[in-house]
């Protein structure tokens, strides 16, 4: 029996490539190479050569000429070129009725803007509705900058109030530009509705930003002015950091650049940083999500109640108790709202388990974790115990020996536990409980998958850096990692004044330079400056103790106070 050859059945991988490709597929080809090459000319070339040869043209050849035409219309040498391709390949387009997209829009709006007409920009992105095509911040920023760059103020406006209908954020270069507008136009009240929105929208500003803004305050006294009860109770209302009502103060402004040192205290001013919580429409928000996914995913009744530990045949007394259908903070949380942090027991008693054999350990619940937790955190809180949240099976093991027996009911006898019921995952609990007690969360647990499931919002990880409390244990010695004392945003203070931080290249934020920018009288070291309190003057340089108490303070982080709980803040 013959052998059949290899040769005869050749597989899909030997067989020849095809290497024809018809005009309009090789005229794309070419294009991109002249896009990816950045050769203008040789692209017009191209295009010119499909004129001639009558070469069926489609979306994508325009899109990549435009693109192409639209990189060189700010470059001197070729400006006039590209800006006489674009418009002749654009109207070649329509003339066709190929209907442009997102990006033929774009390239068309940084082309009208080169040649310095913001108004057809801002025509062009408008008319993409037509196509029923959503335009993107990038379509917007030609006509943006453009109406920017020639101080035609409330056209810019009107630009920057479309893109808040289309949904869309403002980012650091947008809201510079108009900051920047508005300062040249002498609009004091949009410089400081922006210098919000920058705080919204950045943690840092980078160089060109800080410029913008020395610019505005050094040239700038403002007169206006707010009640001191009002402000205070607006930075509470607010979670810390800024107020919102305005101007505050009078006469010329202090500009300097300085650092913060560990505690939180600015080297400039010897202003205090706060570390800036989220607000109390987005605590009730935060409370509510994981309300309502706890109940998604929760069997209801345990987590309307709490369960009370008596059904566990144990002589426990009910600590929380939530009401599901409405989610609104039950009795017993009202009443007993003084926990200055809550306790994730499981996440303690696991520490360091994540081995294949590895489990919750009642050894290490008992000692050295949970309970040298619990009395850290007292003596922390000024002899205020917190609040354990723990699964019932867990407790069931501590309560089935006898020497660990008397340690749990020391902790009942204290108020500090409250058990999970069977079929409930723990981590509801807690986090509902840290959420509308306000208060601190000692946990490991990076709380990842609530990330993406509650909120797909940035105030979440604004709310663990000001409520998560993290722990180690170095040869069997407990330490906490409590929060920051501060928080790297740009702040506004109740006396007026404002503290920028600025873009840093290393991670040791000791190096970071900040913004100081404070009025006459408006800082602790008034007498110590001399004549820079009467004029702007900007300072560079490193942190300076100028005052003799703040050369011997040091950040102990053993007599850290307890920050989480905002106690001024309305139920």
């Amino acid at each position: 029996m013959a052998t059949p050859s290899h040769h005869q059945n050749p597989t899909p991988s030997t067989k020849k490539k095809k290497t024809h490709k018809n005009p309009e597929a090789n005229f794309l080809y070419e294009l991109n190479s002249c896009s990816k090459s950045k050769d203008l000319k040789a692209a017009i070339s191209l295009y010119d050569s499909a004129l001639s040869n009558n070469t069926r043209l489609n979306q994508s050849h325009f899109n990549t000429l435009l693109y192409l035409c639209s990189t060189f219309a700010t470059d001197p040498d070729s400006k006039d070129l590209a800006l006489r391709y674009g418009f002749r390949v654009f109207d070649h387009m329509m003339a066709l009725n190929i209907h442009p997209n997102e990006a033929s829009i774009t390239s068309i709006a940084r082309l009208s803007a080169a040649k310095g007409d913001g108004d057809y920009a801002f025509e062009m992105v408008k008319k993409l509705g037509d196509y029923q095509v959503s335009p993107r911040l990038r379509t917007y920023e030609p006509a943006l900058f453009c109406f920017c760059q020639k101080l035609e103020a409330e056209k810019a406006y009107d630009v920057e109030e479309d893109i808040d209908k289309m949904g869309l954020s403002l980012e650091e270069p947008q809201i510079a530009a108009l900051l920047k507008l508005s300062a040249n136009t002498w609009r004091g009240e949009r410089v400081y509705n922006y210098l919000h929105k920058l705080r919204r929208s950045v943690r840092w500003v980078s160089e060109e930003t800080c410029k913008v803004l020395e610019d505005w305050f050094c040239c700038k006294a403002s007169e206006i002015g707010s009640d001191v009860g009002s402000v205070k109770e607006a930075i509470l209302r607010n979670g810390g950091g800024w107020h919102g009502l305005g101007w505050i103060g009078e006469g010329k402004w202090v500009v300097k650049k300085g650092n913060v040192e560990p505690n939180g205290r600015c080297c400039c001013c010897g202003e205090q940083l706060d570390c800036v919580d989220i607000d109390d429409v987005e605590t009730e928000k935060f409370a509510l999500s994981v309300a309502g996914l706890a109940l998604e995913r929760e069997v209801k009744a345990n987590f309307r109640e709490f369960q009370s530990c008596r059904q566990l045949g144990l002589d426990f007394r009910p600590l929380v108790q939530v009401d599901a259908p409405n989610f609104v903070v039950p009795d017993w949380l009202e009443k007993n709202a003084d926990y200055e942090a809550i306790v994730d027991g499981a996440n303690i008693g696991l520490y360091q388990q994540n081995f294949a054999e590895g489990g919750f350990s009642v050894l290490q619940v008992v000692y050295p974790t949970l309970d040298a937790v619990i009395k850290e955190m007292y003596t922390r809180s000024g002899n205020k115990w917190p609040l354990v949240i723990l699964h019932n099976k867990r407790v069931r093991a501590l309560l089935e020996n006898p020497s660990h027996r008397k340690l749990v009911e020391e902790w009942m006898a204290n108020g500090v536990l409250y058990t999970t019921p069977h079929g409930s995952n723990d981590d509801w609990y807690w986090l509902y409980a840290t959420v509308k007690l306000r208060c601190l969360l000692v946990t490991n647990d990076e709380m990842r998958d609530h990330i993406f499931e509650l909120l797909g919002s940035s105030f979440f990880l604004k709310w663990k850096e000001r409520h998560q409390v993290r722990y180690t244990f170095l040869k069997g010695a407990l330490k906490l990692q409590m929060p920051p004392a501060y928080s790297i945003v740009i702040q506004e203070s109740e006396k007026g004044s404002w503290h920028v931080p600025i873009v840093c290249e290393s991670d040791e934020e000791s190096l970071r330079s900040w913004l100081c920018i404070t009025r006459p009288g408006g800082c602790e070291d008034e007498g110590k400056t001399g004549s820079t309190m009467e004029t702007c003057e900007i300072v560079n340089g490193p942190c300076c103790k100028s005052s003799e108490n703040r050369n011997n303070e040091k950040c102990d982080d053993k007599t850290t106070s307890m920050t989480g709980k905002r106690k001024e803040r309305s139920p």
